[in-house]
């Protein structure tokens, strides 16, 4: 029989019988927990599962077809003598060989003889005997078989041992089993059995606390599963791994800047480093420090990427790229989007994309909230963005190679967020670069190295070339930070200072327009600047009639509303109804999918506003979205109008465009006057011409003396007020004006003569 040893550690537990300091077995039993207690019982665990018996709750004691099955093999006979228990257990278990025999045999009558020397009678051995029969036979002939080979079978027992139990699990640790008791409540109701702690040991190491609620084996095998399950995920382990930051010294630019070979030795590790600067050490010299760091990079033959501001959100045709499923689990998801990744040939490079996906989709899973759906869309975004950049970062990558990713402004949502975690974890240097102390940088990583400095500054640019970088004077700082002072918040504005803006539609009385008309729109009711975001009040409006019939005055009040900034249509309608357009022939190429394609707007050879400042050009196609997608004009989504409003936005009259570029929005806005004097419709390009320009920031007004509906018949909404001011009156000359004496700015040159 074996002796019991204690272990110098829990891995004796897993060391083959050959290689243990003596020839031996453990019977351990666990009262209390901790991590390393939680990974041992997982580890036996599985090893009981595999090579022994797992006992959870009590062994069932022989019912009574156990029992008649033993009568009819066995018969009921007993002898209190050692050989006579080797030849019925020879009988009994045949599987076993000598050696095994002898050794259980052996173990069963000095426990039978124990019990008869503390009082027991012969029925009470006979029965005690017949019970260890039945469940050597029942629940562990497996392992009987193996008792004595080199790999030592294991027997886990959950919950309070009973006496015969502990009987039986004491013998078959005797014949050479390793025993492991789980006893949630602690020792009392095995104290009962071995008062004196004779049969076993109890496991004591530090910090061990009691048990947490709830924890048992089938909580266990569940965290075991899940682990398998994952553990298929990840496939083959790469050959190598990241090791992120722990060389790293903390001196930003400096630490990127490092030599490859200086980073660290170890054969298993690339390294990398994720870094985000908030703010800068000094203006004055910021933007020269990063253009020479970007020239060490590149001369250093290393591969770089530069985002600026944000990344650019995936193309339709990028999304409609990836193949992608309904899923019922995560798992399934993961393995799924994985085949997404097939461009990549370098098949330990491939290992490890696939360790950093699994990674970071595994980790955002566990976020509150997240669902299927939501994680399947921020993969999508993930995988766009890296079969974008993968070209310049990790085709054909040789190891030890890092590339570096930086990103000038921060991460501004969580799909960002998501992506350069993930670069993180692959062969490439990550840096975020946020000098403006006014922005936030939305990533958080336990593995990101944070860098802070006081100062602050606007730039929204990486400098990648000399002629990209303006350097400031500390005197010109200065005077940016007063300027920010004086123009933040206090009502006063720099020329220029906005370049995003929002149409509010004033409600007014007639009177109330010839007041408002050449007005500053600061000063109108309801103006208002919102995250930089200036909310423009604009008059849209239809006069109808002539007051008191004088058409005189009333040819005079339209010529005083005429100033520098004021565009005049005076003969319906101003574009007429499929007048050629050189932009109609392009414009399903500028729209697809129901969003304005702008990059490819702005790189058509045809396009004709690239002249403009950029953000204008940004302004005038985003308004050109809206009026779209509010499906102001009829016909919008169903006839192709969406196509006519594209081609006719981008085909304006030289002159308003120039008015829209001098446009400043919290100052004086340029304005539009139809006059409407006959019968004529306005046709649909009038109505796209005027709801777009509404949505600009102009004031329009169309005067319609004869009070007709002339001008509605596109539209599928009032976008203007309309004022009734005095009788009706046909067949005026809207060229009258010319006769009206006052004093003018150049007005003629601002009056369109189209149709005269």
């Amino acid at each position: 029989m074996f002796e019991h040893k204690k272990i110098q550690n829990l891995e004796d537990f897993f060391v083959e019988m050959n290689n243990r300091q003596s020839p031996g077995v453990y019977f351990y039993r666990i009262n209390q927990y901790n991590d390393d207690i939680k990974n041992f019982i997982m580890k036996y665990y599985d090893k009981a599962r595999m090579t022994g018996v797992v006992i959870e709750g009590r062994i069932p004691n022989p019912d009574e077809k156990n029992l008649a099955y033993y009568q009819e093999i066995m018969g009921m006979d007993f002898q209190m003598n050692e050989n006579f228990i080797s030849t019925r257990m020879k009988k009994w278990l045949p599987r076993m060989n000598d050696y095994q025999n002898k050794t259980i045999s052996a173990s069963i009558f000095q426990l039978l003889s124990d019990m008869q020397k503390k009082g027991k009678n012969e029925n009470m051995l006979k029965n005690a005997y017949i019970k260890f029969m039945c469940w050597m036979y029942y629940k562990f002939e497996r392992i009987i078989s193996k008792l004595g080979e080199n790999e030592v079978p294991k027997i886990l027992y959950e919950g309070d041992i009973s006496k015969y139990e502990l009987d039986l699990v004491t013998i078959l640790c005797n014949a050479g089993c390793d025993v492991v008791l789980l006893q949630y409540n602690g020792d009392t109701a095995y104290l009962q059995h071995d008062p004196k702690s004779e049969l076993s040991e109890v496991l004591t190491l530090p910090g061990m606390t009691k048990f947490p609620n709830g924890f048992c084996l089938k909580q266990l095998r569940e965290q075991i599963a899940n682990r398998q399950k994952i553990a298929r995920l990840y496939g083959r382990e790469p050959k190598w791994n990241n090791c992120t930051n722990a060389w790293f010294d903390g001196k930003g630019l400096e630490d990127f800047k490092r030599e490859i070979a200086l980073r660290g030795n170890d054969e298993r590790f690339y390294y990398n480093c994720f870094c985000r600067i908030n703010g800068v050490e000094d203006k004055v010299t910021y933007q020269n420090e990063l253009f020479q760091f970007y020239n060490e990079i590149k001369n250093n033959n290393r591969r770089i990427v530069i985002v600026d501001e944000r990344i650019p959100v995936p193309e339709m045709n990028e999304i409609n790229s990836i193949q992608r499923g309904n899923y019922n689990t995560i798992e399934q998801l993961i393995m799924d989007l994985l085949k997404n990744i097939n461009y990549i040939t370098d098949m330990e490079l491939k290992c490890i994309v696939h360790k950093a996906f699994v990674d970071v989709l595994m980790e955002e899973a566990s976020g509150q909230g997240m669902n299927l759906n939501k994680l399947k869309n921020k993969a999508v975004y993930l995988l766009c963005w890296f079969k974008r950049y993968y070209h310049n970062l990790l085709a054909n990558w040789k190891m030890p190679e890092i590339s570096c990713f930086i990103y000038m402004g921060g991460c501004k949502d969580d799909n960002e967020s998501l992506f350069v975690k993930f670069l993180s974890k692959l062969p490439v240097d990550v840096l975020i670069l946020n000098p403006n102390l006014n922005n936030k940088c939305v990533l958080e990583d336990k593995m990101l190295f944070e860098l802070n400095y006081n100062e602050s500054l606007p730039i929204t640019g990486f400098p990648r070339e000399n002629a990209e970088i303006r350097i400031g004077t500390a005197a010109f700082h200065a005077e940016r930070e007063l300027d920010s002072a004086l123009y933040q918040g206090s009502g006063i504005y720099r020329d220029m200072q906005h370049d995003k803006a929002v149409s509010i539609s004033l409600q007014t009385m007639y009177e109330e327009i010839d007041i408002l008309w050449d007005q500053e729109v600061k000063y109108r009711p309801n103006f208002s600047v919102t995250d930089d975001v200036v909310n423009i009040p604009v008059i849209c409006a239809k006069v109808c009639g002539v007051k008191d019939g004088n058409v005189d005055e009333y040819f005079g009040s339209i010529r005083k509303l005429v100033t520098d900034d004021t565009f005049v249509i005076r003969n319906a309608p101003y574009i007429e109804q499929n007048t050629n357009n050189p932009l109609k022939g392009y414009a399903t190429e500028f729209y697809k999918n129901n969003k304005l394609q702008r990059q490819v707007i702005k790189n058509h050879p045809k396009y004709p506003y690239s002249f403009l400042k950029e953000e204008v050009q940004e302004h005038m196609l985003e308004k050109l979205q809206i009026l779209i997608d509010q499906k102001i004009i009829k016909g919008t989504f169903e006839n192709g109008m969406e196509y006519n409003i594209v081609a006719t936005v981008l085909n304006m009259d030289k002159e308003i465009v120039r008015m829209i570029q001098k446009f400043d929005f919290t100052k004086k806005n340029p304005k539009l006057i139809y006059i409407n004097t006959k019968e004529a419709i306005i046709s649909p390009e009038d109505s796209i011409i005027v709801a777009f320009l509404n949505l600009v920031g102009f004031d329009i007004v169309f005067f319609v003396p004869t009070g007709y509906q002339t001008i509605e018949k596109y539209f599928n909404r009032n976008i203007f007020q309309e004022h009734q001011i005095g009788e009706y009156i046909y067949d005026l000359d809207a060229n009258r004006l010319d006769s009206i004496s006052a004093k003018q700015k150049s007005w003629r040159n601002k009056i369109f003569k189209r149709g005269n």
